[in-house]
């Protein structure tokens, strides 16, 4: 019997529960073996937090910008940067833990590399949208 290619279904809860997006940041920015989970998984888990507090997937993208243009320390020091107080608060963590991360890499690879993976986010937050609309028509 081979295994069955499809992986198991989890609902948004489990896989927030199951999910330490911070921990992803950390090593999926400085080491390959972990890059695979932070841009599944760990996209997937910000996209869903960041969706459930309403946050539009332009404001994310704004947000990957700034962190292409003045760098993660810059970023993470934004005392908003997101439109509502709660998901500033976990964008501001997600992106402090990246700016931490492995302080002898090339501060401009982890900012590039955080950028992505918040453009990834923003993908997946405006698929999450088209869904529910799909849904509703």
């Amino acid at each position: 019997m081979s295994p069955d290619p499809t992986p198991a279904t989890r609902t948004d809860d489990e896989l927030l529960a199951a999910t330490d997006i911070p921990v992803l940041l950390r090593y999926g920015l400085t080491q390959d073996a972990f890059r695979t989970a932070l841009f599944g998984d760990g996209a997937v888990a910000a996209a869903v937090t960041l969706d459930r507090l309403g946050v539009v997937p332009r404001s994310v993208h704004f947000v990957a910008e700034i962190v292409r243009a003045g760098g993660l320390a810059y970023s993470a020091g934004l005392p908003e940067p997101l439109p509502s107080r709660e998901a500033s608060a976990h964008l501001r963590d997600w992106l402090e833990t990246a700016a931490q991360a492995a302080p002898g890499q090339d501060r401009d690879t982890r900012a590039d590399r955080t950028a992505r993976w918040l453009d990834t986010v923003t993908e997946l937050i405006g698929l999450r949208r088209d869904a529910r609309a799909r849904g509703r028509a």
